[in-house]
């Protein structure tokens, strides 16, 4: 006679399996939309986990967050967003962890009819549409504005600004020609796309607070587990290197 599995072990079996099979959900900032994709598939290849990213504005996010978006991981662009989440009580850790940091720069298409791209560029007045992130949502933002006010140029420029959703969307805006310049993400400039119909310059980092990018795992997260796991993937010297090449800074 067959031996008959217990209720309990078969209800145990099935939430194994159906947690195995979720998705571990990753709330990332805009500007890991070009380098985030290739780094979760490797993290497949390596641990089975399949990761699902949604890309947008820290801000955002953060509020998504703090509403009960269920996500595992919080990949932000500075560490005072996943800092919100901690004093908020929805983080696993007492602190974010620092993974990468930022760089700023301006960019123009190749087809703009103006000079190549610089800080005397930012004077030009052929430059009639500037396209920044909005910095009261996303550090690329704030670094944008910290930048052209370092400079002394936020205020004669302030009525030319486009200002876009997300670092992502910035970009879009002058890869459109929506705006004749954009101050973007290193991350967006280097995709091949906009490296081929564009060039950039990256701006001084003493015109701006440094671009932290810091990240939590959540405190209700699905799979815990698998979100440590991945944390420390990000933070191992291979998947750092691979960072450097596609426009962030290594921690490590």
């Amino acid at each position: 006679m067959r031996k008959q599995i217990p209720v309990l072990l078969l209800t145990i079996l099935s939430v194994s399996l159906a947690c195995a099979q979720t998705p571990l959900r990753i709330a990332a900032a805009a500007d890991l939309q070009p380098v985030l994709p290739p780094i979760l598939e490797e993290f497949r290849q390596a641990t089975g986990v399949r990761a699902e990213a949604s890309y947008e504005a820290s801000a955002m996010l953060t509020t998504q967050i703090r509403n009960g978006a269920p996500y595992d991981v919080f990949l932000a662009a500075d560490l005072g967003y996943p800092q919100r989440v901690v004093d908020a009580g929805l983080a696993a850790s007492a602190a974010p962890v620092p993974y990468a940091r930022g760089t700023l720069v301006l960019w123009t298409r190749k087809d703009a009819h103006l000079p190549p791209p610089s800080l005397e560029l930012l004077r030009n007045l052929a430059v009639k549409r500037l396209s920044i992130a909005n910095p009261e949502r996303a550090p690329y933002g704030r670094a944008a504005v910290a930048a052209l006010t370092s400079l002394g140029l936020y205020e004669a420029l302030k009525p030319r600004l486009v200002t876009a959703e997300n670092i992502g969307q910035a970009a879009q805006f002058v890869d459109s020609g929506n705006a004749d310049a954009g101050l973007i993400s290193l991350t967006a400039a280097l995709t091949p796309r906009m490296t081929a119909s564009g060039s950039y310059f990256v701006m001084p980092r003493n015109l701006y607070p440094p671009i932290e990018q810091g990240a939590v795992v959540l405190r209700n997260a699905t799979r815990r587990q698998a979100a440590e796991q991945f944390l420390q993937f990000l933070l191992s010297a291979p998947v750092q290197g691979q960072l450097a090449k596609s426009g962030l800074t290594p921690v490590k």
